[in-house]
């Protein structure tokens, strides 16, 4: 499985910034395939499933350390420290907002995947994305009304995250009973459909944020300085402040810095301004493009590793 992947991580990243790149260059085909998303999110959920031992998730939610101690840093404490970041550098109550409710979110769908791109360890991702995720229609509800007086359904949110989790969940669980051998047999076609989602769902993110940027240029630069920044702050405060290996390390700020906005944006609905909007679209770009940082700085690691 390991042979396997190692053949991804050289294209998975840069596979990821040129979806970025095909979406702002051609609009008309990431709307084309925005109403696809939820359906990527459910494949890229599924393959992750499906490659991972179940045995490896389950000792994992075994140390409090990943099952405790960081589910409440990713869903509370970072949000509250962002926030009070924001306010303090005065951004203004929308852009604020904003910051918060993208780090309240879980981690992305994706991180896992994207760990495992990388040739990191995949379980941890997971095994903390799903207890974030049951965390979110506490959390993010109380930090939406605590910063900003916006009122989230928490039963919305939870059903869709009960849909999206608990699906994938029971297919795979149907797969691996009834064609447990040939999913082992074609785990790289497995990997390849993961990839090939991701590429799909990073296109289809993009819908929109050309024109915005068109439209309002300043704005949208400003947008994504702060995504850029919150993104690379988070990663980096998971990679560099904790202890461990440099991959556990690695991963941890992948779980810290890359988050599911769009679940948080899709239940805010109408409460969701044009510049929160925007804002929430700036944050795709870090989590599709600092993959390829990450995969320099590991290759760059392994070069100086003594043999």
């Amino acid at each position: 499985m390991r042979a396997s992947l190692s053949r991804l991580v050289p294209r998975g990243p840069t596979i990821l910034a040129l979806g970025v790149l095909v979406g702002l260059a051609f609009p008309a085909l990431a709307e084309l395939v925005r109403p696809s998303m939820p359906v990527m999110i459910f494949i890229i959920v599924l393959g992750t499933l499906l490659r991972t031992d179940g045995k490896a998730v389950i000792a994992v939610l075994g140390r409090p350390a990943l099952s405790l101690l960081l589910p409440v840093i990713v869903m509370v404490a970072c949000p509250v420290l962002i926030g009070l970041i924001a306010h303090r550098l005065g951004l203004g109550a929308e852009l604020a907002l904003a910051l918060v409710l993208a780090t309240a979110a879980p981690p992305s769908s994706g991180t896992a995947a994207v760990a495992r791109m990388l040739g990191l360890d995949g379980t941890v991702p997971l095994a903390v994305t799903l207890l974030c995720m049951a965390l979110a229609p506490i959390t993010v509800p109380l930090l939406a009304d605590w910063f900003g007086g916006i009122g989230l359904n928490a039963v919305d949110l939870a059903l869709r995250l009960a849909l999206l989790v608990g699906g994938a969940e029971g297919v795979a669980l149907l797969l691996r009973r009834f064609a447990g051998s040939q999913l082992h047999s074609h785990g790289e076609a497995v990997d390849r459909i993961v990839v090939a989602a991701l590429l799909v769902f990073v296109v289809a993110t993009m819908a929109g944020v050309r024109a915005q940027i068109e439209a309002d240029w300043q704005s949208a630069l400003l947008c994504l300085v702060l995504a850029f920044a919150c993104n690379i702050g988070l990663q980096g405060a998971g990679a560099f402040l904790l202890p461990g290996a440099l991959a556990e390390r690695l991963t941890v700020g992948l779980i810290l810095g890359n988050r599911n906005v769009g679940l948080v944006w899709s239940a805010l609905g109408a409460a969701a301004s044009p510049r929160m909007a925007l804002f929430f679209a700036a944050t795709q770009l870090p989590i599709y493009l600092t993959p390829r940082l990450i995969d320099m700085i590991i290759s760059y690691a392994r070069a100086r590793k003594p043999s």
